[in-house]
């Protein structure tokens, strides 16, 4: 059992910039824009001012092209998707759904980014695109990187921590960015209800605490969890669930920090955990109740495991977004209502 997206993420790498920024000038589209009105975006690295009148937009990273999509607008492009594609298509099922629905409007075919999936930015492929906006409010780009795209248009970093921008934040400010904030206020608003709609059909979830946790790939000898900053674990709350504990102690003791691992020696700790949901599939459960240290966590040794898969698009829907939601939310919440019938 691996963890893949965990592996993809963490695998941010700062670029070496002295090349990209010559090579990178700011975008002629860019000064096309006349209205000089611009709107706000505060973030980690200080304030964008995004031009009002914007209609080029391109986004790199996880997510922020569906918020656009979502509102229908078409990205000139974005972050080529991998992790949880399985049709090489370079876009998550839902992602592609909503693009081939705008194409076939009339939209332009959006041009994909090389840089798997935004861990490491491709800055001369944005470029290309002569973008008036780049959207990164779901990311985990340096600061180097920030400055290297903001030479070639107004750029949008993540708010405070790195890929742990909450799902209704990640809609709000990147609807904010392109004048549709009203209409993100909507989306949130009916993303909420479908939420509702499919915990309804549960109610052995509700109050049950629970975290979404992965094993350490190649490492046997380690555990870990994603703590609250990461919207994995925080929509577990959404779904009507509690976060343990031992977790909230954790994330605001490590509040920047999106995943803590620890040493299976220490699995004893997570025992306040109800129920897990993790990466995997339901073979791996016996491997990990055969670990006589895994085996001490009162949720495994119950077999209260929701086991989302690896790679698959369902593991992927599991990081929440304005399509992912409503394309997985029901299948999700099954699962682990399912595991959460085996909680003594």
């Amino acid at each position: 059992m691996t963890v893949s997206r965990k592996s993809f993420i963490l695998g941010t790498a700062s670029l070496s910039t002295t090349t990209l920024l010559a090579a990178c000038g700011r975008s002629k589209s860019a000064s096309s824009i006349t209205s000089g009105k611009t709107i706000s975006i505060k973030h980690v690295y200080g304030t964008t001012e995004v031009p009002a009148d914007a209609t080029k937009v391109a986004t790199v990273a996880w997510a922020n092209q569906d918020v656009l999509l979502a509102l229908g607008i078409m990205p000139l492009g974005f972050s080529k998707q991998t992790w949880g594609v399985t049709d090489g298509s370079g876009m998550l099922p839902w992602t592609k759904e909503k693009v081939d629905e705008l194409t076939a409007n009339g939209a332009a075919q959006p041009k994909l980014f090389d840089d798997d999936g935004g861990v490491k930015i491709n800055p001369q492929a944005v470029n290309a695109t002569k973008p008036e906006v780049i959207l990164a409010v779901y990311s985990g780009m340096s600061k180097e990187e920030y400055e290297t795209l903001s030479k070639i248009a107004p750029t949008v970093a993540y708010p405070k921590v790195a890929w742990g921008t909450p799902w209704r934040e990640t809609i709000a400010i990147n609807a904010t960015a392109v004048g549709k904030k009203t209409e993100g206020d909507t989306l949130v608003a009916d993303l909420e209800k479908q939420v509702a709609d499919a915990v309804a059909k549960h109610p052995q979830i509700k109050g049950k605490a629970a975290t979404f946790c992965y094993t350490a790939e190649g490492d046997a000898t380690k555990f870990g969890y994603y703590t609250t900053a990461d919207p994995r674990t925080a929509f577990l709350s959404d779904l009507g669930m509690k976060v343990p504990a031992s977790v909230e102690k954790t994330s605001k003791e490590n509040a920047s920090a999106f995943n803590v691992d620890i040493s299976t020696e220490n699995a004893d700790s997570l025992n306040d955990f109800d129920l897990i949901v993790m990466y995997g599939t339901e073979s791996d459960l016996a491997a990990m109740q055969a670990n006589s240290l895994l085996n001490q966590v009162r949720a495994i040794k119950n077999g209260a495991v929701a086991f989302v898969g690896n790679g698959t698009p369902l593991s992927a829907a599991t990081n929440p977004g304005p399509l992912s939601i409503p394309w997985g939310i029901e299948k999700y919440v099954g699962l682990i209502a399912t595991a959460a019938s085996k909680v003594k």
